[in-house]
């Protein structure tokens, strides 16, 4: 998840938020807009949309839900015996643990928060945060038929409705807390669509075609998602915090769904390793991305906020030395991280054959001090025209797909469940 003032279609022009000027009854909404030199103004208007009126409570919000499942095509009755959710457990204590407010109590209510724009970057945290959730659905809706084996369509369904539930879990933070803005917001998350480009951050837009693209997308950028998540269950606002346990716990068997699968796919041996390297290619220079710009004034006044912490926020012997930094330090742990998941895949490789490697933290850029500029796999420094042919080689493409094919039909692709690997 990108703060906000990283995502660059909002850091200049018009950004849009609709703020409550009283979280508990507010008549109508303010409009947020940031100018080029960065004045905030904002204007009231009085409510006159529907959309305002058609969510009085989280029961309204609900109707909505199931709607927008109905729209992305995904049959509820799949998943017939889970009941959606918001699931609240004890967080990480009742005190603020770092930041500027460090050691006094955790913030129940948004007007405990003690400023405006602290409110205002909160609402934001969390509505960035459910459109995630719901966007990861949109993208998967397609492949619950293309499952090599009813125990991967089994993973399908659970991740699926999981990651609902972590939307569903947002949403009830907004509604509850943030009075019409929340509302608002949470009615917002279920109008955009992954498959419209309508999704807040780009990498939630990007097509997941088939399995091998579910099992590589769930192991590294639902890792991505366990970073996010972690630095957010140390949070100052007590509603979040105590959000996060469960939302953690359900990760963790996305995270393993990705990579047992993509451990039982190399294990298998029928996908080329060099087609299996494109789509980690694909999604490890997302999952970068995702971490945010490498020096950013946002994760700083989150962290001095207590909003969001460090991923090792627990075990770190020292405070931050450069708040700014906090995105690249994560970054720099979950690529580390990755590495070593790489390795282990390589294991499974018989001697002789190609290894899997994580591309370079240049490669592929669209986030930080590298985005839009044009580096290899390998993090050489190539022209445009090299660029352009280079990326043809080294992301999932027509011809990959067209030598998948018959080994999809064929079957036994991937080993038959999670034990094999």
């Amino acid at each position: 998840m990108i703060p906000i003032d990283e995502d660059p279609s909002l850091t200049a022009g018009v950004r849009r938020s609709f703020l409550p000027g009283n979280f508990s009854n507010c008549a109508g909404i303010c409009l947020a807009t940031v100018t080029g030199n960065g004045a905030v103004r904002r204007k009231h208007f009085e409510r006159k949309d529907d959309m305002a009126r058609r969510i009085a409570n989280f029961d309204d919000w609900k109707d909505l839900f199931y709607k927008w499942q109905a729209d992305i095509g995904f049959d509820p009755s799949l998943v017939k015996n889970y009941k959606f959710d918001a699931i609240y457990d004890g967080g990480t204590g009742p005190d603020i643990e770092f930041g500027d407010f460090k050691g006094r109590k955790k913030f129940e209510k948004v007007l405990d928060v003690p400023t405006q724009d602290m409110r205002d970057a909160l609402l934001h945290l969390i509505f960035y945060q459910g459109d995630t959730e719901f966007g990861s659905s949109e993208q998967q809706r397609k492949l619950i038929d293309t499952a090599p084996t009813d125990y991967d369509r089994q993973c399908l369904l659970r991740v699926m409705r999981e990651e609902q539930r972590h939307g569903w879990q947002m949403c009830h933070v907004l509604i509850s807390n943030f009075g019409d803005s929340g509302k608002l917001e949470a009615q917002k998350l279920l109008e955009r669509r992954a498959y419209n480009n309508t999704r807040l951050l780009g990498a939630f837009n990007k097509n997941v075609d088939d399995f091998i693209d579910f099992l590589t997308y769930t192991c590294f950028i639902d890792r991505d998602g366990k970073y996010q998540l972690t630095m957010l269950h140390h949070s100052s606002f007590a509603p979040l915090s105590r959000s996060m346990g469960a939302m953690l716990k359900e990760e963790a068997f996305h995270l393993f769904t990705g990579q047992s699968g993509l451990s039982r796919i190399v294990k298998a041996g029928k996908v080329p390793i060099e087609i299996l390297q494109k789509y980690l290619n694909k999604w490890l220079s997302t999952g970068y991305d995702l971490l945010g710009k490498d020096r950013s004034g946002s994760a700083a006044r989150f962290y001095r906020w207590g909003f969001k912490g460090r991923f090792d926020e627990v075990t770190a012997k020292e405070p931050p030395k450069d708040l700014e930094l906090l995105n690249e330090e994560a970054r720099q742990l979950y690529y580390k991280e990755d590495c070593e998941i790489i390795e282990s895949f390589n294991k499974l490789i018989p001697a002789g054959k190609p290894k899997l490697r994580a591309p370079d933290i240049k490669f592929n850029r669209e986030i930080g001090d590298y985005a839009g500029k044009r580096y290899s796999v390998t993090g050489e420094a190539l022209s445009e025209s090299e660029y352009a042919e280079h990326l043809k080689k080294v992301l999932p493409g027509s011809e990959d797909r067209r030598i998948l094919e018959p080994i999809f039909k064929a079957g036994n692709w991937t080993t038959a469940d999670a034990k094999a690997a």
